[in-house]
Parts: structure tokens; C-alpha cells; sequence
């Protein structure tokens, strides 16, 4: 049961809880955002009616009637993301945040898949469950970079590596959708299953361009900060609802925005800048919700699996990064510490759950649960993690 409070007050709650559990995670050296999961976790409708408590805060129609928030954040991240995209930076590193992101993707799956193979678990579920391990969400992770202000070269590809990251694991999960659903019998056109999202991809990228480009138009006669606020937002508002309504991926849209502005705009620094002084409380309200819809009790449900799941993919990240790392020969701490940055694990992945259900429909149940198992530990523990390695980077001033 959860206590009848109206949409504002709940959301009040929200903030001010995020903000005081972030607080009392300085105390013990962890970033904010591990503190707003938390205050999610305590106010939503899962952990404390778990333990015995009688009510909840949050009710689980509220968590899922504000989605619209977990979008607007999204959109806002993956705009600062994109800002990272800079021609000049990838002709000085050149092709190894994309060695690096298909690697850590491409091992992440392998090692999951051998995994389950080897424990004599079904093939085709094995390869969609395995192929999901891929995607790493980059919002917790831009949050520590963005908190404690890192900055080197670690920093700089693990950036770029979370931009990229969400093609490579869209690609790879539609590859092995395509052979487990001709595994099934269930496959009209494998090759389709692939190009489709490829093409997906290509458009959300041409459409978020396109948007870049147009919104530096009317930038150009709006110089007050709250009237290029409003510019970005709208901007950013019809690049969400036009990714929902095409079916693309709004995080691919928005970083396309992002990056056009950071090529074409010498104001570049200035308009992300403007864009972040909205974000505090949309931040806020999008990991406290994340904290309130994860549910503790899908522990007990994953099992077996979920621990295969969890630890092979940690195997297959860590390692793929590092072997990116060295083939593009980045320097020695890129290889070292850009690992255990990405083991973040949520929207993305929780999507992809339902796609593929489609493919293996009697595994849906174990499928979910499992993923969602992985995004609890993921996103309680990665925020933490993620500090510690830039820290040992001595990426993070006063480290």
C-alpha cells in the first residue's frame, strides 16, 4: 500500500530525499548518484514493503506514470554526451573509442553466451540473453564524471566509449536475435533483422543532425540564456518525441544534436553549459525513480543465471576494454582503468527485455528477471566503482 499523496508532493519528496541521501553519501566517499538509487530504493514500492513495511512512498503506478522524466534526462545526457563527439578529438585519438566499444560489447555477449552454453542452458536463449550484456548505460557514469569534475584520458574515452557503446550493443543484440529466432523457426529474413536496425541507427543520427543544425539558426539572433534555455529544450523535446514516433533511438538522436552543435558552433561550450543549469533536479528525479522501480525480490527469482549473467558480463567488459585498449594503444592507464566504468546497466538493456521476448516467448519471464537482477547490482554498485577507477586514474581533482 502506498499513501495517497498527489503528483507535486511526490515529486517534492523526490528531490529533497535524492538531495539528502547524496549528502550523506559524501560522508562516506560515494557519489551522489548511489545516494539518489538509494532514496528511490526507500521511498519506492518494492524494498521496504519487502522487509515488512506496511507502505510505500512511491506506488508503482506513480514510478510508471513519469516515464516522460527518465526521457527528458536521457535526452539531456546523451545532448552532453554528443558534446564529446569532436572531430578534432577523434582525429587525434583516431579509431580507438570504436575498437574499444565493440570490444568490450562484442566479449561481454561472448563470454555470457559460453556461459550459459557450457552450463547446458537452451542456445537460443542463451544467445539473446547473452547478447543483451552488451549495452552499458551511461547515465550513472556521466554523473560521477560531472560531479567531481574528472579529466584525462581515461575520462575523455570512456566519453566517447558510452556514445558509441549503444550502436555496437544494438547491432550485436540484433545479430543474435537473428540466428536464435532461426534457431526457433521463428526468422523470416535474418539478414532484414540486422539491417533494420543498422538503418535505424543511420536515421537517428541523420534526424538529431538535422535538428543540431537548425537549432543553431535561430541561435544566432537569441543570445540571453534563458531564451537559448528554452531554444535547447525545445529542440531537444521535439528530437525525443520524433525518435518515439519514428522508432528510433532517442539517446543515438540526441547525441547526433549534441555532436552537431559541438562541430558547427563556436559557442559550443557556452550552449552546454546553458543546457546543464536546467538538469540538477531532472537528474534527481530520473535515479530516484531508477532506485524506486528496482525490484529487490527479482534476486531471488534470477537465481543461478543471473549470477552467470552478472559476473560473465563484468568478465567480458573488463577484458574486452583492456584488449580494445591495447590494440588501439591508448595509454596504459586508458587500458587499466576504462574496464569497470562501464559495467552500468539499465534503460537500454531493460528495453531490449522486451523485444526479446518476441523472439524466445517461453524464456521472457527468466529473461527479464535476470536483466533486471543485473541492473540492480549494476546500478547500486557502478556509480562507486566508477569513482574509484578514475580516482586511481588520478583523473578526479584531489584523488
Amino acid at each position: 500500500m502506498s499513501l495517497s499523496l498527489n503528483a507535486l508532493t511526490q515529486l517534492g519528496i523526490m528531490i529533497l530525499a535524492g538531495m539528502f541521501m547524496g549528502r550523506m553519501m559524501k560522508h562516506i566517499k560515494l557519489p551522489n548518484v548511489t545516494g539518489y538509487l538509494l532514496a528511490g530504493l526507500l521511498l519506492g514500492p518494492y524494498f521496504l514493503p519487502a522487509l515488512g513495511c506496511p507502505f510505500s512512498i512511491l506506488s508503482e503506478h506513480f514510478i510508471s506514470g513519469i516515464g516522460i522524466i527518465s526521457e527528458v534526462a536521457l535526452g539531456f545526457i546523451a545532448f552532453s554526451i554528443g558534446n564529446e563527439f569532436q572531430i578534432s578529438y577523434f582525429k587525434k585519438v583516431g579509431a580507438a573509442p570504436l575498437i574499444i566499444a565493440s570490444m568490450e560489447s562484442l566479449f561481454a555477449v561472448v563470454v555470457v553466451v559460453a556461459a550459459l552454453l557450457l552450463t547446458r542452458h537452451d542456445a537460443a536463449f542463451s544467445l539473446v540473453l547473452g547478447s543483451i550484456a552488451a549495452a552499458t548505460a551511461p547515465a550513472a557514469t556521466i554523473m560521477v564524471i560531472n560531479q567531481y569534475k574528472a579529466k584525462g584520458p581515461v575520462t575523455s574515452t570512456l566519453l566517447s566509449v558510452v556514445a558509441i557503446d549503444d550502436a555496437t550493443a544494438l547491432i550485436l543484440f540484433s545479430a543474435a536475435t537473428a540466428v536464435a529466432s532461426g534457431m526457433a523457426g521463428r526468422a523470416s529474413n535474418p539478414v532484414m533483422q540486422v539491417l533494420v536496425p543498422v538503418g535505424q541507427i543511420l536515421a537517428a543520427l541523420a534526424v538529431g543532425g538535422g535538428l543540431g543544425i537548425l537549432l543553431l539558426l535561430p541561435m544566432r539572433y537569441f543570445h540571453k540564456k534563458s531564451n537559448r534555455l528554452a531554444l535547447i529544450c525545445g529542440f531537444l523535446f521535439v528530437g525525443i518525441g520524433a525518435a518515439d514516433l519514428l522508432g528510433l533511438s532517442s539517446l543515438m538522436l540526441c547525441m547526433a544534436l549534441g555532436a552537431a552543435v559541438a562541430n558547427l558552433s563556436s559557442e559550443a561550450g557556452s550552449i552546454l553549459s546553458i543546457a546543464e543549469s536546467i538538469t540538477p533536479p531532472i537528474y534527481i528525479l530520473f535515479f530516484v525513480a531508477s532506485g524506486a522501480g528496482l525490484q529487490v525480490s527479482v534476486l531471488k527469482t534470477a537465481g543461478m543465471i543471473g549470477a552467470i549473467y552478472i559476473i560473465g558480463r563484468s568478465i567480458g567488459k573488463l577484458f574486452g576494454a583492456w584488449l580494445g585498449a591495447r590494440i588501439s594503444h591508448t595509454p596504459p592507464m586508458v587500458a587499466k582503468y576504462l574496464g569497470p566504468c562501464l559495467l552500468p546497466q539499465a534503460g537500454v538493456a531493460i528495453g531490449l527485455t522486451l523485444i526479446a521476448g518476441r523472439v524466445v516467448p517461453e524464456y521472457a519471464p527468466a529473461i527479464r528477471a535476470v536483466v533486471l537482477a543485473g541492473t540492480l547490482v549494476y546500478e547500486i554498485v557502478g556509480p562507486g566503482v566508477t569513482k574509484m577507477s578514475l580516482t586511481r586514474a588520478g583523473e578526479i581533482a584531489g584523488s
